[in-house]
């Protein structure tokens, strides 16, 4: 009876931890997450730091976004492997908050809450993307990567193959 390795010694799966590894160490990446980190917590407090926290449905929903955010976004020092993914889910977060003030329930389209919502939101999805660009770029430097020993015509072999 024969008995296979598991899945966590796969040579495909340790090479891919240890380039999820090299890229959440980079100072780039660090200060994206910092930046996200702050700008999560910046939204979840935001009504009551700009004061619009009588609108209380922008409140709970800045609230709520505010610390999906951070959380989504915090994973990425401690488990980039299996949150790298998220980084699209911050953005449309971040698009989400840039809307809020015109689709949530309720008279809450106050100067402050919109100008508030835009710039936070638009710090949210810039700071989605850039962590997406990051990973796709990853993803593509390790594919090339791998890809440069195939694909070659051997000296061996005629036109014909």
């Amino acid at each position: 009876m024969t008995t296979h390795p598991s899945i966590e010694q796969h040579p495909d799966v340790a090479e891919m931890r240890s380039r999820f590894e090299r890229a959440t160490t980079t100072p780039r990446a660090q200060a994206i997450e910092t930046l996200a980190l702050l700008t999560g917590v910046f939204l979840a407090a935001s009504p009551w730091i700009v004061g619009f926290n009588g609108l209380t449905t922008l409140a709970v929903c800045n609230l709520i976004t505010g610390v999906a955010y951070a959380l989504c976004m915090g994973g990425f020092s401690s488990a980039y492997e299996r949150t790298h993914a998220m980084a699209w889910t911050a953005a449309a977060i971040g698009a989400w908050t840039i809307v809020a003030p015109w689709v949530v329930s309720g008279n809450v389209d106050t100067t402050r809450s919109i100008v508030s919502n835009v710039i936070v939101g638009c710090v949210a999805l810039l700071l989605g993307l850039a962590m997406a660009a990051m990973n796709a770029g990853a993803s593509d430097r390790a594919g090339a990567a791998r890809g440069r020993g195939r694909g070659r015509r051997s000296q061996d072999v005629g036109p014909m193959g």
